[in-house]
């Protein structure tokens, strides 16, 4: 191992640091990731100058809301992950949007033909009840992880790869969205770099994101930081792969 006490001191540091809602403040400088080729919020913002009603689906802490510049009136937002929870309603309530505590997967909270436009960052969808609660020519804005995100940490993780989701990407979401009467108008995928720069932001990270490699902890899974530790020694980085796609869609005819 190279340099063990600062492996030793970066773990540490990285188990006692608090995570909450969805904010990666922490990672701030020691983590970076480069931006897709699209912006995300701008095309939300874009499609909010039309709606009158909206849904955040799986909105974290709020976070991505609040940073919004303008909401429709009639705006809502679900969480299934019970710590976000209370974040989301302390920092959303007080904008006027109704947080609504769900299950994942289960079935949206809302009449049929609810809304003008659903938006959905990285959380996952059935398209059905997608498209039932959006009104007809309503719009349907997600940014997704791909199925192989960050792979290069479970070859190094694990000993053998058990991603379960391998196969969600974009041909397969479009697929989905074909088949439930949606018409795609935009559709982008990108692989990006993501550098770690040393070993407590990979704990950190997969403390925060704990589906990235199953049953992970920094004492069964030692060799394998260490090997990660040592690259980051030499190279100053340690570096993975994101995999995001976007998808822009509406329900029948209607106008963009």
């Amino acid at each position: 191992m190279v340099n063990p006490e600062r492996f030793h001191h970066l773990i540490e540091d990285a188990r006692s640091a608090d995570f909450s809602g969805w904010d990666f403040s922490w990672l701030d400088g020691r983590m970076t990731q480069a931006d897709p080729p699209w912006d995300y919020q701008a095309l939300v913002n874009t499609h909010i100058q039309q709606a009158r009603s909206m849904l955040d689906m799986g909105t974290g802490g709020g976070e991505f809301l609040a940073s919004l510049p303008k909401l429709p009136p009639d705006t809502h937002a679900t969480e299934s992950f019970p710590p976000n929870q209370p974040i989301a309603e302390q920092r959303l309530t007080p904008l006027g949007v109704t947080t609504h505590n769900t299950d994942e997967d289960a079935p949206l909270p809302f009449d049929d033909h609810h809304f003008d436009l659903v938006i959905n960052k990285h959380e996952s969808y059935d398209p059905a009840e997608v498209q039932r609660v959006l009104k007809p020519g309503g719009h349907f804005i997600t940014q997704q992880v791909g199925g192989l995100d960050n792979l290069e940490l479970n070859q190094v993780l694990e000993p053998s790869q058990r991603f379960p989701i391998t196969k969600w990407g974009l041909t397969l979401a479009l697929t989905k969205l074909y088949e439930t009467n949606f018409t795609v108008l935009r559709a982008e995928k990108a692989a990006l770099t993501t550098a770690f720069a040393d070993i407590g932001s990979v704990v950190y990270y997969l403390k925060a994101i704990p589906w990235q490699v199953e049953g992970f902890n920094p004492d069964t899974h030692q060799n394998g930081l260490v090997s990660i530790h040592n690259i980051i020694e030499k190279q100053g980085h340690f570096l993975t792969t994101a995999h995001r796609f976007l998808i822009l869609a509406r329900i029948g005819r209607g106008v963009l």
